[in-house]
């Protein structure tokens, strides 16, 4: 289901959504008013209100105070912001864990995790649901038909903290899920391969979640596989169980949850979960580092195919420093604006920060906010006001779809959560950074690329690339043998096709399930020690993996050789044999690299050449700025720190930004 705010009545023309969570318990009352104030001058439309009050809300298990909150949602709606509402079921209040210490959550090691953060409960806990629920189901029939109600927003940032739970709880809830998943124990030991190390199972109730095993040893892959799986599913069915309450008692408000798409969050399968919501979501913060602008786009890229081109919500970024990295830099002059229009450019109607005034006290008070320490005399927020406006004069932009991209980089939980796992060929893999390795090449190539499901239809995309492509089962396999013979372009790295849906190693040689599509046959991996590298012939040169490629298709062509040179002992053995290779497939073709590249663009220029994609930019802007498309815009996004002409893209309308030469870190929002 897909549906956006509700409107209240006047409110109905199209606009770019702007504003942050708001928690207004954390400042005395007479801040509240001057915050209205100050959000109709930064041109806030939208605020979340309620994500950790349910302590206030609900004070003692038989005392409710909502009196503050309907002050509050009255105080918005008479300065025309609209509200957000959170369930605030995302950390249960003292008297909760303290009358019930069995919904804490527990370790990998059987350690109850103590509360004091937040999200310190266990998912899967009946106790827990039950007082969740009576609190959804006490907003839900008091707020309802509130004319400032906009969106209900269930828990936040779900599994951020408490993904990984092995309480009892859990261990009942996971032997249900693998019921339901395999139907009878001789199913799931063939899948669990147990014949190894003595584990059949002969009764579901021997069965457990993967808790820490004793020294150089680790639990069953399989199973490993199945709990991040279960993990996921049970943080989706508690969203389920809120959202079918809030449905029930509001049916005409839409429901969503903030993802967290972003770094090295692994543990929710978004793809399962975005058809669940009303509204695609999403919390995202710059990791600092070489790849932090690359970075920002995927994801912000990543969750637009998740909404499958319908608008989504940008719930929380920072307008500067966080306060949870080692060291947490201010923003540069220019990001603020940057890092929100990128997110707009790749489909987000509406962009929200957290938070709306920096806190005072608390975990998070060194973290930005829309109103700093400093107050609104400052240059933060004069920044946070100007962006305002640029959203204003973008309302056009509002409803338009994105333009999907002539390629795509497949994305796939279960291959992230399979090839990390210990007891592999090496643990210095990283699948985010293989991913985002070749959508930084599209970019330096000057060509879009969607970021999308690796269960998508592909068939409106020229070039797909499917890195680290771990687990690929029959059904997977068959339909991208159905894209190349189609006359798709497919590309697929080391570690591909090597294991099905329950984690077996497919025999007969690697890259598994893609062996004959390919070409090829590697008979055993040859990962590399740290900091070793190996060279190409074409004058590339690898990292982290080698394999002695072996063609059993005439018809393969050897685009790259290995060329015996680099630090790694074992290169020279692989001198003279074929590296890089790709098999034609009538008009389409399967294109196989099995080492890191460490910089693919050149291999994918000439990959997009045989695919007929050519750059939708000017040359001398390709490598320079990225371009992303909406329907009947275009946004050209800065990716450097020096100013850039744009030079024919220039005589375009523009929208927001300049006309000529983009500023360092600057974006221009042109009529298509």
């Amino acid at each position: 289901m897909t549906r956006w705010l509700r409107r209240t009545p006047g409110a109905s023309r199209p606009r770019i959504e702007f504003g942050a969570d708001y928690n207004p318990e954390q400042w005395p009352r007479a801040v509240w008013e001057s915050d209205v104030a100050l959000m109709r001058e930064a041109g806030v439309t939208v605020a979340t209100v309620g994500v950790f009050s349910w302590a206030l809300l609900q004070p003692a298990p038989d005392r409710w105070d909502l009196g503050w909150l309907d002050d509050v949602l009255d105080l918005l709606h008479a300065g025309g912001i609209a509200v957000d509402l959170a369930t605030g079921t995302a950390s249960p209040p003292p008297w909760l864990h303290h009358r019930h210490p069995e919904i804490l959550a527990v370790d990998a090691d059987g350690r109850t995790l103590a509360p004091g953060g937040r999200q310190h409960h266990r998912p899967t806990s009946p106790v827990f649901r039950r007082h969740a629920l009576a609190l959804v189901e006490r907003l839900a029939r008091r707020y309802g038909d509130h004319p400032a109600l906009a969106a209900w927003h269930v828990s936040n940032e779900l599994g951020c903290h408490d993904v990984h739970d092995h309480s009892d709880d859990a261990q009942v809830a996971f032997r249900a899920w693998l019921q339901r998943r395999y139907g009878d124990l001789d199913r799931l030991n063939h899948a669990w391969g147990t014949a190894f190390w003595s584990q059949h199972y002969g009764d579901w109730d021997e069965i457990g979640t993967p808790r820490r095993t004793g020294p150089g040893t680790h639990p069953n892959p399989t199973q490993q596989l199945d709990f991040a799986r279960f993990s996921s599913d049970a943080l989706l069915d508690h969203l389920r169980a809120e959202r079918d309450l809030l449905r029930a008692l509001t049916p005409d408000v839409p429901v969503t949850t903030n993802f967290m798409v972003m770094g090295e969050t692994s543990g929710m399968d978004y793809a399962t979960w975005a058809p669940e919501v009303d509204i695609v979501a999403n919390d995202h913060y710059v990791f600092p580092g070489p790849d932090a602008r690359d970075e920002l786009s995927f994801s912000a890229n990543l969750t637009g195919n998740l909404a499958c081109g319908h608008p989504w919500w940008l719930m929380e970024h920072s307008t500067s420093a966080v306060n949870w990295q080692p060291v947490n830099r201010a923003k540069r002059p220019g990001e603020l604006a940057r890092d929100a229009l990128t997110h707009l450019a790749h489909g987000a109607d509406a962009l929200c920060f957290f938070q709306w005034r920096q806190s005072a006290a608390g975990a998070e008070k060194f973290h930005s906010a829309m109103v700093p320490h400093a107050g609104p005399a400052s240059a933060l927020f004069r920044d946070v006001t100007a962006l305002g406006a640029t959203l204003r004069d973008l309302a056009s932009v509002a409803g338009a779809r994105r333009v999907p991209a002539p390629a795509a980089v497949l994305w796939d939980w279960p291959s992230w959560w399979a090839a990390e796992q210990p007891f592999t060929p090496t643990t210095e893999l990283r699948y985010k950074a293989e991913a985002l390795g070749w959508y930084r090449a599209f970019l330096d190539a000057g060509v879009r690329a969607d970021v999308t499901s690796a269960d998508a239809d592909l068939s409106g995309y020229g070039l797909v690339v499917a890195p680290v492509l771990h687990v690929v089962g029959p059904d997977r396999a068959a339909a991208l043998t159905a894209y190349v013979g189609a006359g798709g372009h497919l590309v697929t790295t080391y570690f591909s096709g090597t294991v099905d849906d329950d984690a077996h190693a497919v025999l007969g040689g690697y890259p598994g399930a893609l062996r004959d599509l390919l070409g090829i046959r590697v008979e055993e991996f040859a990962p590399l020690d740290p900091g070793a590298v190996v060279e190409l012939d074409d004058g590339s040169t690898g990292d982290l993996w080698s394999e002695a490629v072996q063609v059993v298709d005439l018809s393969v062509e050897v685009l790259a050789r290995w060329t015996g040179g680099g630090t790694d002992p074992g290169a020279g053995d692989l001198a003279g044999l074929p590296a890089v290779t790709r098999r034609p497939v009538g008009d389409g073709s399967a294109t196989y690299v099995p080492t890191r590249l460490a910089d693919r663009a050149p291999l994918l220029r000439r990959l997009l050449a045989a695919a007929g994609i050519a750059p939708e930019l000017p040359g001398e802007l390709v490598g320079r700025v990225e371009l992303v498309r909406r329907d009947g815009f275009r946004f050209v996004v800065n990716r450097t720190d020096d100013p850039v002409d744009l030079g024919p893209l220039g005589a375009a309308e523009v929208l927001a930004g300049p006309a000529g030469t983009l500023p360092p870190r600057g974006v221009a929002v042109l009529r298509d």
